[in-house]
C-alpha cells in the first residue's frame, strides 16, 4: 500500500529530480562535455566505468532540456525502484524503451550492459544498436569519465561521436574513449579541459569555493 496518495505523485518526482541534479552539483565539480550532441531523439551509448554515470547523464539531460529515459538491470532497479519514477526502464522493456525513443528521448543504454572497471572499452551488448535501428534514431557513442584530478572533488567529462551504426559503434566508442583519456593525460589536472563546455555545475570544487575565504582569513592571521 503506498503512504503517498497519488495526487501528490508529481511532487515525489520532482523532488526526486532535484535531489539527483542537487547530489551531481554539490558532489562533483562539473561536468563538462565536448562533440556534436544531438538536437532530437537518440539512442545515446556510453561507457560505464563509474557508480556517477547515470547521475551525469540524468544532470546533462536536464540542463539540455531532453526527456531522459535509461535502461538498467532487473538488480538495479529492485534496489531503486523509484528511480522508474525520473526515467529508469528495466533492460527488458524493449516496447517502452522504443517508444520514448520514437517520441523524443534521448534513451541511454550503456554499451557494456554493466558498470565495468575503469579503463579499456569491455565488450558491448547489443542492445543500444537494435533499439536505434527500431527506432529509425540515431545512436550517439558518448565516452564518459568522472576523474579525480588535481581539485577537491571529481570531474565528469563527456565526449559525444558522430552518429554511428550497431556494427560501428565498438570501434566509435573505444576511439572516443581513447580521445578522452589521452586528454585527460596531457592536461594541467588543476584546469578543465580545453574545448569542453561545462553544463552543470556553478562553483566549482569546495576548495575553489572557499579561495576567497582562505585569502581573507589569511590577511587576518597574517599568515601570507
Amino acid at each position: 500500500m503506498a503512504l503517498v496518495p497519488a495526487r501528490l505523485d508529481p511532487l515525489v518526482s520532482v523532488g526526486l529530480n532535484a535531489l539527483l541534479r542537487r547530489s551531481v552539483e554539490g558532489q562533483l565539480r562539473g561536468v563538462w562535455v565536448r562533440g556534436t550532441l544531438p538536437t532530437g531523439a537518440a539512442i545515446i551509448a556510453p561507457n560505464h566505468h563509474s557508480w556517477w554515470d547515470g547521475y551525469v547523464m540524468h544532470s546533462l539531460c536536464h540542463a539540455l532540456g531532453h526527456r531522459f529515459r535509461v535502461l538498467m538491470t532487473g538488480r538495479q532497479l529492485a534496489a531503486f525502484p523509484y528511480l522508474r519514477r525520473i526515467g529508469a526502464l528495466p533492460d527488458a522493456a524493449i516496447r517502452p524503451a522504443l517508444r520514448e525513443a520514437q517520441t523524443g528521448a534521448w534513451v541511454v543504454v550503456f554499451a557494456e550492459g554493466l558498470v565495468r572497471p575503469a579503463g579499456p572499452l569491455g565488450a558491448l551488448q547489443p542492445g543500444a544498436g537494435w533499439l536505434a535501428r527500431r527506432a529509425g534514431v540515431p545512436l550517439v557513442p558518448v565516452a564518459l569519465r568522472v576523474v579525480m584530478r588535481g581539485q577537491q572533488q571529481p570531474e565528469a567529462y563527456l565526449r559525444f561521436g558522430a552518429a554511428t551504426t550497431a556494427e560501428g559503434l565498438a570501434s566509435a566508442l573505444a576511439g572516443e574513449l581513447a580521445l578522452l583519456d589521452a586528454e585527460l593525460l596531457s592536461s594541467d589536472p588543476e584546469q578543465p579541459l580545453a574545448g569542453y563546455l561545462k553544463v552543470v555545475g556553478r562553483g566549482g570544487s569546495q576548495n575553489e569555493r572557499l579561495a576567497g575565504a582562505g585569502r581573507l582569513l589569511a590577511w587576518v592571521t597574517g599568515d601570507r
